[in-house]
């Protein structure tokens, strides 16, 4: 399997400075609708092969900052560009290198899955291999020939990130990815960004107004009130005060994993399928990544983070 390409080619000495942009660069991104400002002067850059995770609570801006990312929407005031390049400017040039999930997943409801993949597939001029890669990958070999007004809301959101990723783009935004998935879902939704973003170099963009879908996914983590960035964290540094509890098949096995590869701050059994996480200096993110390497099925992963979740209110509004 050939990992992506991150940009496509260009001639000229722009190719050597979009070989080095990052994946994601926005200047004083501002939208304002009438006498309402739902984004403010916000700029952010997201590197290559990251997951950058978009926090903030329902109404703080979000999904209108993604649409401006993805040139759905025409910022008031500022610039976005993907790999290099400005969106306003080459929408449809950016458009082969991003896949968009905003908000709930759309697709055509008279169409079966298959035909709104084979659509999105014609549309992307991708090969068939592609169509078969994501339905394996989301899951959806069952559900081909079920007409995507009658699937679940979970399985309508797997159809949606499916057509997101049809293209292999360099580049993943998708806003509340797991929104409708049951738990089992969610974890395998986790593992397949975690998978794509390392072993493909994918960069992943995800919003989210949960703390702890994202603290034990993401590298990064920006924190967005009332249409402003408000901070920015890097997980790997702040990782010593987050403790993860797994639930696993096997607690012993998982920590004599974990314990021989890991310069952990502490694993102790919780109980026989679950057992408790002290990060150290070690990314929540790359816990979970070697116990899934190992063979180690995670069935689900709670970050146990009060630092990390009073920042995160103190900054919203929340209570300290």
């Amino acid at each position: 399997m050939s990992a992506p390409t991150p940009a496509r080619p260009r001639s000229g000495p722009t190719a050597a400075t979009a070989a080095r942009a990052p994946a994601i660069h926005a200047q004083e991104l501002t939208k304002r609708f009438a006498d309402v400002t739902a984004v403010d002067a916000l700029s952010m850059s997201v590197g290559r092969g990251q997951i950058y995770g978009f926090l903030g609570r329902n109404g703080a801006g979000k999904t209108t900052t993604i649409r401006m990312l993805v040139g759905l929407v025409r910022p008031t005031r500022g610039r976005v560009s993907i790999f290099g390049t400005d969106v306003a400017k080459h929408r449809r040039r950016v458009a082969h290198d991003v896949g968009v999930l905003v908000e709930t997943a759309t697709s055509y409801g008279n169409l079966t899955v298959f035909e709104n993949l084979e659509l999105q597939r014609r549309l992307t001029r991708s090969p068939r291999e592609a169509l078969d890669r994501v339905v394996a990958l989301l899951d959806l070999e069952e559900l081909v020939h079920r007409r995507a007004d009658r699937l679940s809301l979970g399985n309508k959101q797997r159809l949606g990130l499916a057509r997101a990723m049809l293209a292999r783009p360099a580049l993943l935004v998708l806003d509340e990815p797991v929104n409708g998935l049951d738990p089992v879902g969610i974890v395998e939704i986790r593992h397949l960004l975690r998978r794509l973003a390392d072993d493909e170099g994918v960069t992943v963009f995800l919003s989210s107004h949960n703390l702890g879908e994202v603290a034990q996914l993401v590298d990064r983590i920006g924190i967005i009130h009332r249409g402003r960035l408000v901070d920015e964290i890097d997980m790997s540094a702040t990782a010593a005060a987050v403790h993860l509890e797994l639930v696993v098949p096997d607690a012993a096995a998982a920590r004599t994993v974990l314990t021989s590869t890991l310069p952990l701050d502490g694993v102790r059994d919780l109980a026989a399928d679950r057992l408790e996480v002290a990060c150290g200096r070690v990314a929540p993110s790359a816990v979970i990544r070697t116990l899934v390497q190992a063979g180690v099925e995670v069935g689900a992963a709670c970050p146990r983070d009060s630092d990390l979740e009073a920042h995160f209110l103190r900054l919203t509004g929340g209570e300290p």
